[in-house]
């Protein structure tokens, strides 16, 4: 068996193989532990990320087998709101970068417990609200202005949360966020499944609970690697999900012509 090392930030160290790095992280779920601070951007977190990857995948195509399955047998799933629309460059676009760097930094940026990154999501969403409200105020109801407006918003966000990182950037993880931190963690992989239920119709989404399932996983996954590895890792891993799966999608897509 493995013997768990942390590094010295006090976050899982990578285990070096990935029978290794898929044993630490079942490890992680029976009792999820939060480190004071992720380590700085390394080769060796880099490498720890592909190998969680792989593990994603394998549990992808182990619940796309049981799906199949289930399909064969006469059950007819719901289906996803992407699967009746065109692959343009605009919708690749938002699925392999816009929502992996929205999403992680919602669901996962907090993650961490440190003051600046939790003060930094508690403080950039009402200034977006109000940059959004203020610049509707002045700004007329043509498609332009609202991206307009919307632009605004997520600049000023980004100024707000860079900010209040910047301002509490030596501070690690507080004591009681640790404390509660197996909550928080479970929590946010639940937040983050389910707000994908939106995927599909709104008559058929208790239906689709279930078809959710691939998200809590990676979810799980995702939670691992932001707080052990830092938030650019589950990024990454973030974006090689959706490229891989929007690429089999475009692949199927010519096959199909």
């Amino acid at each position: 068996m493995d013997a768990v090392t942390t590094s010295a930030s006090g976050a899982i160290a990578p285990a070096g193989s990935i029978m290794g790095e898929w044993r630490q992280f079942g490890r992680f779920l029976k009792r999820p532990t939060l480190p004071p601070r992720a380590p700085m951007p390394r080769m060796a977190s880099l490498l720890a990320t592909l190998r969680l990857l792989l593990l994603d995948f394998a549990i992808m195509l182990a619940l796309l087998a049981i799906a199949g399955i289930v399909m064969a047998a006469g059950t007819e799933l719901p289906e996803t709101a992407i699967a009746g629309m065109e692959m343009t460059a605009a919708l690749v676009f938002a699925a392999v970068v816009v929502a992996p760097l929205s999403e992680e930094i919602a669901f996962r940026g907090w993650l961490s417990g440190r003051p600046g990154h939790v003060l930094a999501i508690v403080l950039a969403i009402p200034a977006a609200l109000v940059a959004v409200a203020v610049t509707s105020t002045f700004a007329g109801e043509s498609l332009g202005e609202i991206w307009l407006g919307a632009l605004i918003g997520v600049l000023v966000a980004a100024v707000v949360a860079l900010a209040t990182i910047y301002a509490l950037r030596r501070r690690d993880a507080m004591g009681w966020f640790q404390r509660l931190f197996p909550l928080f963690f479970w929590l946010s992989t639940l937040a983050f499944s389910l707000i994908h239920i939106f995927n599909f119709p709104a008559d058929q989404m208790i239906m689709a609970l279930p078809l959710v399932l691939p998200q809590f996983a990676t979810g799980a996954i995702l939670g691992y690697i932001r707080v052990n590895y830092g938030l650019w890792a589950s990024i990454l891993l973030h974006t090689l999900h959706n490229g891989t799966f929007i690429g089999l999608v475009l692949l199927a897509g010519q096959a199909a012509a």
